[in-house]
């Protein structure tokens, strides 16, 4: 039986950043929340800013997603779902030789298996109520490899593809699924960076949380299967094909060197 309307959304990572304002634009549209982060402080203070401005019912999960089989502990009690957004991502600067392992593994369980596992889970409801819309939030990174953050970059690579494959596959089930692309955003992952960084070293090409959750929601709803904020980063995104794999990557490499100084960048 086909859902002629949105009910419930679920977002991770939603207690700040790109997932805070996801949070507020469902709420806006009228959608009832499960929102989880691992920052119960901010996570509760996300809820109370919600109910506060709408009548929307705001359940609030305080979760690792990191965490093995996490997202059979999530989809436990949740029997609906209309829209999922799997936002939550972190990542590691460094030498792949010199940095943490045991970080690295965090974040390879959090953007793949916890990512793949969530959606897989969604879906299972979403196609057997012939309904529903997943928004997998990749970036830039994901069009090119990246030296000092090898494993995010290609982890986002991942989720890029990922999404694209299963939207090509769920096409005339009425779900879709939409990978968010964005380039540089104003986010806690920014904050840090740029604390250590010398004055408007990353300010070029830079949007806002809000700007970049807008345009991500209305692809989603669109059910468009790739979205990219901005016109330079499409255009970015597209000379990356004509560009050879060694210089891009060298290119790369010189920015993260000039914009980056911490170890660990939190998003």
């Amino acid at each position: 039986m086909k859902r002629t309307e949105y009910k419930t959304a679920l977002v991770t990572g939603a207690a700040s950043g790109l997932g805070w304002e996801f949070s507020k634009i469902l709420a806006k549209n009228n959608f009832n929340l499960v929102l989880i982060d691992i920052n119960i402080h901010k996570l509760h203070e996300a809820k109370k800013l919600i109910e506060r401005k709408h009548t929307v019912k705001v359940i609030t999960l305080v979760k690792d997603l990191s965490r093995p089989n996490i997202s059979e502990e999530i989809f436990k009690d949740i029997n609906t779902i209309d829209i999922l957004i799997n936002n939550a991502g972190f990542g590691v600067f460094g030498h792949f030789v010199n940095t943490s392992w045991k970080s690295e593994s965090k974040m390879l369980d959090l953007h793949i298996k916890t990512t793949t596992e969530l959606t897989k889970k969604a879906l299972e409801i979403m196609t057997e109520q012939g309904y529903g819309k997943i928004l997998n939030v990749a970036s830039m990174a994901a069009f090119q490899p990246g030296p000092l953050m090898s494993i995010y970059y290609a982890s986002k690579a991942y989720i890029l593809s990922f999404s694209l494959a299963i939207a090509n596959e769920l096409k005339g089930t009425g779900v879709t699924v939409t990978a968010l692309c964005p380039g540089q955003t104003k986010t806690n992952f920014q904050k840090v960076v740029s604390a250590s960084s010398s004055p408007n070293k990353i300010k070029f090409n830079m949007s806002d949380a809000k700007t970049v959750a807008s345009y991500g929601y209305a692809a989603l709803i669109k059910g468009k299967a790739i979205a990219i904020p901005g016109f330079l980063n499409r255009f970015l995104a597209l000379l990356t094909r004509f560009i050879p794999r060694n210089t891009v990557t060298a290119i790369v490499r010189k920015i993260q060197e000039k914009n980056r100084s911490k170890i660990i960048l939190q998003k």
